[in-house]
């Protein structure tokens, strides 16, 4: 019988449970709404699959499917009036809402 030295079984494990938890899927969509669309690669973001949050409150829930569906690795809200960064980020979802809070644009940047 062959002996693996400790540090290499160890890793094999760590892969092993990392593996397991990276296997648990993208979150629930809320009835009524379509699939997710395929995330784009690299985690860039793709506007086009998160347009459905338009009209929608902009709950932790509602923002978290919009970047799942666009690819985005993260996401902001922008309020009116709000002062943000003007840099482009490939990776990152904005989403536009209006004073009460009910997204009105849904752009990569």
């Amino acid at each position: 019988m062959t002996k693996i030295p400790f540090g290499i079984s160890g890793s094999l494990v760590v892969a092993a449970l990392m593996t397991g938890c990276a296997s648990q899927g993208q979150p629930p969509a809320p009835s009524g709404s379509p699939a997710p669309a395929e995330p784009a690669p690299g985690g860039l973001c793709n506007a086009q699959p998160a347009q459905s949050a338009v009209g929608q409150n902009s709950t932790a829930s509602v923002v978290e499917l919009a970047r799942v569906r666009s690819g985005a690795q993260m996401a902001r809200v922008l309020r009116p009036g709000q002062i943000i960064t003007k840099e482009f980020n490939a990776q990152r979802l904005n989403l536009e809402v209006d004073a009460n809070g009910r997204i009105v644009a849904v752009r990569c940047g």
